[in-house]
């Protein structure tokens, strides 16, 4: 009918009375009827199954008193924070404002807490983190296995965080961790041109193998611990070598590689590092300079062999000497020798001789 309007509110509803844009009440479950002429009755109808009572006009609703008995009303200042939980699940997280969750159908339970400590603790920080509206208010971080995290709040270090789930109020304060990671690794420093004392270029490939144990010192001593770590290897390398001839390098290899370890050892303590080992991987020579090294060590060992050979020939000589004296002094000796050279003879071209009178071998081994 003309100027009559009609509201059917449920069990599980509420109607909101509007007259001339001003609240005037809350409608229960039914049929309401109104004679409105002019137009000037509204009736929202809500339902509380959402417990989330969401409405332009709800600074109005709030003011008005009605929602004492029906409802949890929250107004949450600029520090304030709300963690809300429906049917003893957690729902969401609300920011600063105006807020109302009705409780004629559902449990709503509210727990308001201070952001002014900007680190957020709860034990149940996992649940939270996935809830809806989490990254307009929280900034959440998670430090994995074999790391730390380095946590600065406004630009100063306030911890060291353990591998787990971090959660910060935004707005408050800025944070930011910085996530390091505990275990053994590796810099290559390799393709390093080096020139030595003596004016030869080498090409050195090393490696240095470390670990951070201060996370602290190598966040805020520099900002690529890694880089610097690079830096200060290469300049060891060219102090080192630069100050070595090639022979002496070539020959003390590992003596230098002791040296280069304990000057970047000194200098990683002070990034927060441990130096596990520092190693030359290769030694690389110039092409002319790699034929001469090569014609220098066949030289080498030619002469070698030439003195071994010269060696060996002069102890022959001194036996052969020392068995003529032998022979010369010992007649008897002798004359075993000259069977022995006989008997080898005929074992050699079956000769058979026959020895008769006295003076018959020395003429067989003259006539041989």
């Amino acid at each position: 009918m003309f100027g009559i309007k009609r509201y059917k509110i449920r069990s599980y509803e509420m109607g909101l009375l509007f007259q001339n844009g001003e609240f005037k009440g809350l409608l229960e479950s039914g049929t309401h009827w109104f004679i409105d002429l002019l137009f000037k009755v509204h009736v929202d109808v809500i339902s509380e199954r959402d417990p989330w009572l969401v409405h332009e006009k709800l600074d109005l609703i709030v003011k008005s008193g009605t929602l004492k008995e029906r409802a949890v009303v929250l107004d949450l200042k600029d520090n304030e924070r709300a963690l809300v939980w429906i049917e003893n699940r957690f729902s969401h997280i609300l920011p600063a404002g105006l807020y109302a969750y009705w409780t004629g159908q559902k449990e709503v339970r509210v727990e308001v807490v201070d952001a002014h400590t900007v680190w957020f603790e709860h034990a149940d920080l996992k649940v939270i983190a996935r809830s809806p509206m989490v990254q307009s208010v929280l900034d959440v971080c998670k430090v994995e296995r074999d790391r730390v995290g380095v946590l600065f709040i406004d630009g100063r270090y306030v911890d060291t965080l353990a591998p787990g789930l971090y959660a910060f109020w935004k707005g408050q304060s800025e944070s930011k961790v910085v996530e390091i990671d505990l275990r053994e690794t590796m810099v290559d420093v390799s393709g390093q041109d080096i020139m030595t004392a003596d004016k030869v270029t080498l090409r050195i490939n090393a490696i240095v193998t470390y670990k951070i144990i201060d996370a602290r010192k190598a966040v805020s001593q520099t900002d690529d611990v890694r880089q610097a770590l690079y830096r200060e290897t290469q300049l060891v390398l060219r102090a080192m070598l630069g100050a070595r001839n090639l022979d002496v390098f070539l020959i003390e290899k590992d003596a230098v590689a002791r040296d280069i370890e304990e000057n970047v050892r000194q200098r990683a303590s002070e990034l927060g590092l441990k130096i596990a080992s520092v190693g030359i991987r290769d030694v690389i020579l110039p092409g002319d300079m790699k034929d001469l090294m090569n014609k220098v060590t066949e030289a080498k060992k030619a002469a070698e062999a030439n003195l071994i050979a010269r060696r060996e020939e002069t102890a022959a000589i001194r036996s052969q000497a020392n068995t003529a004296k032998l022979l010369q002094d010992n007649p008897v000796l002798m004359r075993m020798r000259e069977l022995e050279v006989l008997e080898k003879i005929a074992s050699n071209n079956k000769l058979n001789i026959v020895l008769g009178e006295k003076g018959l071998a020395d003429k067989v081994v003259n006539l041989l």
